[in-house]
């Protein structure tokens, strides 16, 4: 998860910040804009709860999924209004994003993933669209933050309707 010239101890936080300088450096707009975002939908994570703390590398990436997705929901907003240029700049700030983000499972290792853990399921006895929050259960601690929610419940439903 490092870049080069970067520790792999670094935390997620700090090469937000670091990058942040070195983009403000290179008076890249686009990534300066988007890592100032992203680093103040941190520090609001941190300071949310009765007291501010120092969020871990996971709930960071929390933090930047979740800004990855209002940046993937305005750009079709955007587009579907016919406001090309606003859409454009959310999907390059969505590139920038992504960039932090680890690198999502292939549709071919979520399907094996996805027909083991419903097997799993099935061998205890569930089966059917009943069993969709038990092989969820079995499914999101395997395959953590490399699939996105939406697209893991959607391979789920299909393989249960089998």
């Amino acid at each position: 998860m490092s870049t080069p010239g970067t520790p792999a101890s670094t935390s997620l936080a700090e090469r937000l910040r670091t990058d942040l300088n070195t983009s403000m450096r290179a008076r890249d707009e686009v990534r300066t804009a988007t890592l100032r975002m992203a680093l103040t939908a941190v520090k609001t994570a941190s300071v949310a709860g009765t007291e501010a703390r120092e969020l871990s590398d996971e709930e960071v990436l929390a933090v930047l999924r979740t800004e990855v997705k209002k940046r993937k929901e305005a750009a079709e907003a955007f587009a579907g209004a016919g406001r090309a240029e606003s859409a454009e700049r959310e999907r390059a700030e969505e590139a920038v994003l992504v960039a932090y983000l680890p690198a999502q499972l292939d549709d071919d290792a979520l399907a094996a993933a996805v027909d083991a853990a419903v097997a799993q399921v099935a061998a205890a006895g569930k089966s059917g669209p009943s069993a969709m929050g038990a092989v969820m259960g079995v499914l999101r601690p395997q395959v953590g933050s490399t699939v996105d929610g939406g697209r893991l419940a959607a391979a789920v439903k299909s393989a249960l309707s089998r």
